[in-house]
């Protein structure tokens, strides 16, 4: 069984060679500024140029407008969006029409019935990312990257019409187990390989991505 990994919120150079070195398929940067794992523009393209032609380059952005995506698509070569707020199926085709780019959509998932809402987006998103939604005692909670884990048994024998990565407070001690629950092949990790908030660990970067390997 071959799993892919994403290694999400890279912001430094350290970080995404530790990506790149360890296989990742995925690397994702993050425009979202109130997120501690924010990138500017002009350091993504470095960062983005220290990665091989083999690694699929994703930019997270959270309800942004098309001047916001397009000033950054100036600046960064990337392969593919990734929309990690509310958008709707409506606005989702709106931007694979406009960037003419693979978008992927970001579901919040605690219940059996967000999932139904995931099915609203099989038509429009060329890629699904199923993260854990943030209960309402966290209020200001980020849209990703907050640790936490949702019931991936809600994922299990679901059979899903478009490509999709499994996301929420994943790291190397749990993946194997999560993989084996939810059927996932592609895993998307953050928070679970920072040595905190907003700072990537080199070391736990490649000690997922050889959980990863070994599956």
């Amino acid at each position: 069984m071959t799993v892919d990994a994403k290694i999400c919120g890279i912001n430094d150079a350290v970080a995404m060679e530790a990506a790149v070195s360890g296989r990742a398929r995925y690397v994702g940067l993050v425009f979202y500024p109130p997120s501690p794992r924010y990138v500017s523009p002009s350091a993504a393209a470095e960062l983005v140029a220290l990665a091989s032609t083999s690694v699929t380059k994703v930019g997270l952005f959270v309800d942004a407008n098309d001047q916001t995506i397009n000033d950054i698509l100036r600046q960064v070569p990337l392969d593919m969006l990734q929309c990690h707020g509310g958008e709707s199926p409506a606005r989702i085709n709106e931007i694979r029409d406009r960037f003419g780019l693979p978008v992927m959509k970001a579901i919040g998932v605690a219940a059996e019935e967000d999932l139904v809402l995931a099915q609203e987006y099989e038509d429009c998103a060329d890629w699904l990312l199923f993260d854990a939604k943030p209960p309402k005692s966290m209020p200001n909670a980020l849209p990703g990257g907050n640790a936490l884990v949702f019931d991936w048994k809600l994922m299990a024998g679901r059979k899903w019409s478009k490509p999709w990565m499994l996301s929420g407070g994943l790291e190397a001690d749990n993946v194997a187990e999560a993989v084996n629950i939810s059927g996932a092949r592609v895993v998307d990790v953050s928070s679970g390989v920072e040595s905190r908030p907003g700072i990537k660990s080199p070391e736990r970067i490649a000690l997922f991505l050889d959980a990863v390997r070994s599956l």
